[in-house]
């Protein structure tokens, strides 16, 4: 599956450069048409490089409200099929537990229809992490990649809304584009459509600064001509915070039901050294872990990609199931296995107290059982449930003696993120902001701990791949991106 098939969000380094060390012409530089080599340096002073970033403010703008709407529409979604429709279908106040079943199956079908008949396969695979560094998103991928997130994250399946969204940024960017100037050049589209992407990116995090870090990191964008991106993105970014935050006051608007925003914990002002080692342990743990989920959900893609409607309904299937079981041992509600865990993080960290061992361990297997089958089969992000997993291991981890919550959580949630996404600084900033109310103590923890886990994953990965190169010749198991059986 390539770049362009996949539907991967359209952000990437600008072209090679030119003889003079500026853009090729056509690049960014080229704004205006000259197709004259700049120094990124005199670039960033240019009428045109003006011009560029004034179009960074009109995409910024038509992005974040497109965002909102995905979001907004994501959040009516759930609510309708899980909350509204059993009422009026007269099962009281809350859906029965088996309500999940049919309507993963649903789930399946829709995703699978999406990702057979429409541009664009839907988005890109989650199992494959947070690419953004493919082909570019164009105008007529986004139905079938809006169709599969929304059936995906609206009806419960256990993925985020992030790729979506920084798909739908980049496509988004690239029509405004093509509207003003149908002959704009592929550098100039490329920009845009970054702005785009760190726009709506950052919508989901209120933060510019979150959406930046990663997809600065994601894409491997540096080097002399990083400014030529980074600032129309980081204009794009602020204006999708600034709506992410004005939404709040518009009466009947839910944003704050998928705003993620710093958790509340504990003070926590130093670490000491057993709280480092405890650091260590968690970090090789959640690795671990996160590295069995992740090659699960590699695994499920094998099995799905020839035969999506076949597959995709029956890991809905699945996913309801494990969700009933995990009702039934522990009493707790289905829908902490079901959806992404964004939601849900705030009250479970909260009430992290109320949830005894053998609960949160049956929370960990079905909730990552869940999240593997769901990379590998719907389409999504694999952000969120990474860190509500993560921090699922790190309430666990605050059971060890020395080992405050707070602590606790923030690295997990460190750990969780670098082991999937494999962004280490991403990571970092994510599990700081997050625990930021709680005083800046656990950063060091952080720091280490997404080190620890980043290497072990890294090491695991290694081994995996010179396992898989001994085998005999023509019993390798196939990539994500081969062509199928």
């Amino acid at each position: 599956m390539n770049s362009a098939e996949s539907g991967s969000p359209g952000v990437q380094p600008p072209a090679p450069a030119g003889p003079g060390g500026g853009p090729a012409a056509g690049g960014p530089g080229a704004a205006g048409g000259s197709g004259r080599d700049v120094d990124p340096a005199v670039l960033l002073v240019s009428r045109g490089f003006l011009v560029l970033l004034a179009v960074a403010v009109v995409v910024g703008v038509v992005v974040s409200f497109a965002a909102w709407g995905f979001l907004e529409l994501v959040y009516q979604v759930q609510q309708e099929v899980f909350v509204h429709l059993p009422h009026a279908l007269g099962f009281g106040s809350g859906a029965p537990v088996w309500w999940s079943l049919p309507v993963l199956v649903l789930a399946g079908l829709v995703v699978a229809w999406a990702i057979v008949r429409l541009p664009g396969s839907g988005g890109h695979v989650p199992a494959e992490g947070l690419k953004v560094g493919g082909g570019l998103v164009t105008p007529e991928m986004l139905p079938g990649v809006v169709l599969a997130g929304l059936a995906s994250i609206g009806l419960g399946v256990v993925i985020g809304p992030e790729a979506p969204l920084i798909a739908l940024g980049a496509g988004l960017g690239v029509f405004v584009v093509r509207l003003a100037r149908s002959d704009a050049p592929s550098q100039m589209l490329m920009v845009v459509a970054a702005a785009g992407s760190f726009a709506a990116l950052s919508l989901v995090f209120s933060s510019p600064i979150i959406a930046a870090i990663i997809l600065i990191e994601a894409t491997g964008l540096g080097g002399a001509r990083l400014p030529v991106v980074l600032v129309p993105g980081l204009v794009g970014a602020a204006i999708g915070t600034l709506v992410s935050i004005g939404m709040g006051s518009w009466t009947g608007l839910s944003s704050s039901a998928y705003a993620l925003g710093p958790l509340s914990l504990p003070a926590f002002d130093r670490p000491t050294i057993g709280n480092f080692g405890w650091t260590i342990l968690l970090g090789l743990v959640v690795a671990v872990v996160a590295f069995a989920v992740r090659s699960g959900g590699l695994l499920t893609f094998r099995v799905a990609r020839p035969r999506p409607f076949l597959v995709l309904p029956v890991c809905g299937l699945l996913v309801g199931g494990l969700a009933i079981v995990f009702y039934e041992v522990s009493g707790k509600g289905v829908n902490e296995v079901l959806f992404s865990g964004q939601d849900a993080l705030p009250g479970f960290v909260s009430g992290a107290a109320s949830w005894s061992v053998g609960a949160l361990l049956l929370l960990v297997v079905c909730k990552g059982l869940a999240y593997a089958l769901s990379l590998g089969s719907f389409r999504g992000g694999p952000t969120f449930p990474a860190i509500f997993l993560g921090a699922v291991g790190g309430v666990l981890a605050s059971r060890l003696p020395g080992f405050p919550v707070t602590a606790a959580v923030a690295v997990g949630i460190g750990a969780g993120t670098v082991a999937i996404l494999r962004l280490p600084l991403s990571a970092i900033v994510i599990a700081s902001l997050l625990t930021s109310k709680s005083g800046p103590g656990a950063e060091p923890l952080v720091i280490v701990g997404v080190a620890v886990a980043y290497l072990a994953t890294l090491k695991l990965s290694a081994i995996q791949t010179a396992r898989q190169s001994a085998r005999p010749a023509g019993s390798a198991a196939p990539t994500p991106s081969s062509p199928p059986p």
